[in-house]
């Protein structure tokens, strides 16, 4: 077992599990630790816990130490300088004609880093525009291209629920989601229903899925021929809440059957 520490950049929306050494960390706790030889600042969002090594990557990174009066005093300039080389991204994409959107910057700590985000459909070759902005920079310049999801990520916003982007707000990590999901779910399979503001499909299709999945194991699919009380009907409908399902009878009208017992008692 090992000691381990979760570490959030808020800005970058990354998520670092790393050693906390000797220091006693407490969640909320800022916190400068190194990454590759460089420094960031993030916040303790989980305090020291015990891991178990197989389920971590080894070796850890450490917590170097707590946020100190002079670390705020170089983060508030490194926010000076990541707004303007955002500005003078955009503009030097523009004056070599690159086709790219830039969201967001961030520089680490110690300022050997400036991180530039930005969207674009194609692949694109940038290393004049990386050239042009560590000239002006002297510093190392770190381009990354990041997809629509991401984007909302960054930037947050409301989702169809009315709620703040679950994928700004706590989500550490894009899983997989498939139309399938949707279907399972009984859902209408309407884009402005199903997919969120980035033009994805919803994460919280995911939260549900296997629920769905299990409750309908007591229940008929739809469109099967099956026997009932009443006689042979097509099921055309099923309410995985209330366990039961509908069956076309023909002349006879639908009728509404409970399903299987979900606690195993007949």
């Amino acid at each position: 077992m090992m000691n381990v520490v979760v570490v959030s950049i808020p800005e970058m929306k990354s998520i670092y599990y790393l050693s906390p050494g000797f220091l006693d960390l407490k969640k909320g706790d800022l916190v400068v630790f190194e990454v590759d030889g460089i420094l960031y600042s993030g916040k303790v969002i989980k305090e020291t816990y015990k891991e178990k090594k197989k389920n971590l990557d080894l070796p850890l990174n450490s917590v170097i130490r707590i946020l100190s009066k002079d670390d705020e005093l170089k983060i508030k300039k490194n926010n000076k300088i990541q707004v303007n080389a955002l500005k003078d991204a955009k503009k030097y994409s523009k004056e070599l004609n690159l086709d790219m959107n830039f969201i967001d910057s961030y520089m680490s700590i110690d300022g050997l880093q400036l991180s530039l985000f930005f969207i674009s459909d194609d692949r694109i070759d940038f290393r004049d525009l990386v050239k042009k902005i560590a000239q002006k920079y002297k510093t190392r310049i770190e381009l990354r291209q990041i997809g629509v999801r991401d984007k909302s990520k960054k930037i947050g916003g409301l989702g169809p629920c009315g709620l703040f982007l679950c994928c700004n707000t706590f989500l550490t990590d894009f899983n997989s989601v498939s139309i399938n999901m949707a279907k399972n779910q009984l859902l209408a399979l309407n884009p402005s229903k199903i997919n969120g503001i980035c033009g994805r499909l919803l994460c919280c299709l995911g939260y549900e899925n296997e629920t769905y999945t299990e409750l309908k194991k007591s229940l008929p699919k739809i469109g099967l021929i099956t026997d009932t009380p009443e006689g042979m009907g097509k099921v055309v409908d099923i309410d995985v809440f209330n366990n039961t399902y509908s069956v076309d009878l023909g002349d006879k009208g639908i009728s509404k059957f409970p399903g299987e017992s979900r606690d195993g008692k007949n």
